[in-house]
């Protein structure tokens, strides 16, 4: 997502129910998605005016379960008893780094209250990414991180966009996305791979599940077009390597390869896909798109 929008949805408060794992459905010589998810902030604007409302939306389109990022001033109790109401579990929510950084005690103990399997940062602001030690600073924090949800119960994560794929001075030219896999405990920080923002950075998720085995139990499935005449909205989350225009698409509606991708997902240990479109064109339209090419994707 774009830094400055996504920001200003992420709350500091999590809440989400016990977890139910979307582990593909094992056939004799195909597996399909039992639970298809989204990510919340694909509708963030009706969230924002109808909150009940869009959750029960998302459940009648046939999502088993969604991806928080903020809750719209709701209560952890709240949001609880309008997925229950729903059918919904909630394995996951995004919450901004600065939650992270000095507010997880708190953050923890409302996951334990809800029974979260998972709390992911999805980004590191633009400073502390050009600073010597800011990619260090971060892969520490993530530990300390991991190490106190560990306690909790509690699974931490990170979620990419393109920019972990530029090659970093301050690392010696090397990727920082690699850094962080190499430099945090994969015990205690997994990676939520966003696998529209690799392909567009031009890397392969398969060799990433051939030589992190098991570390991405989540993933964001959202489609994309290049088009070398659609102005980039997305330069922040793109990095400086991406130098073509694009659009995001619904899923099977562009270029990347989602069967052969997820013929891979037990190599890769994908527990929970959420689908996601940062400016869908129409939401509710477009998740039900995304939803029916998943749902009866065969892999």
């Amino acid at each position: 997502m774009p830094p400055m929008n996504r920001r200003t949805f992420i709350g500091t408060s999590i809440a989400a129910t016990l977890a139910t794992a979307a582990k593909p459905s094992w056939g004799a010589d195909t597996h399909h998605i039992d639970r298809v998810g989204l990510q919340l902030y694909t509708v963030r604007d009706a969230m924002k005016t109808d909150f009940e409302g869009t959750i029960a939306k998302v459940a009648a389109t046939g999502y088993k379960e969604v991806e928080f990022a903020g809750y719209f001033d709701h209560s952890p109790k709240d949001v609880r008893a309008t997925l229950d109401k729903n059918g919904l579990a909630s394995p996951s929510c995004h919450v901004d780094y600065d939650v992270v950084e000095k507010k997880w005690p708190e953050t923890l103990e409302a996951a334990k209250i809800v029974g979260h399997s998972y709390v992911i940062c999805p980004w590191i602001d633009e400073k502390q990414r050009a600073e010597p030690g800011g990619w260090r600073r971060a892969a520490d924090l993530f530990n300390r991180a991991g190490e106190a949800s560990k306690k909790a119960g509690i699974q931490f994560g990170y979620h990419n966009h393109s920019f972990e794929f530029d090659p970093a001075q301050s690392l010696g030219g090397k990727l920082p996305y690699d850094f962080l896999l190499d430099e945090t405990d994969p015990k205690l920080v997994k990676m939520e791979m966003d696998l529209c923002w690799i392909s567009v950075a031009g890397k392969d998720p398969l060799a990433y599940f051939a030589k992190y085995p098991g570390r991405f139990p989540l993933v964001h499935v959202k489609d994309w077009v290049k088009d070398a005449s659609t102005p980039s909205a997305y330069q922040g989350a793109m990095g400086q390597s991406v130098k073509f225009g694009g659009r995001m698409a619904d899923v099977g509606q562009g270029s990347i390869d989602w069967k052969n991708l997820f013929a891979h997902s037990a190599q890769a240990g994908i527990k929970h896909y959420f689908v996601e479109n940062d400016y869908p064109k129409s939401a509710f339209d477009d998740i039900k798109i995304s939803y029916d090419y998943l749902h009866t994707l065969q892999f």
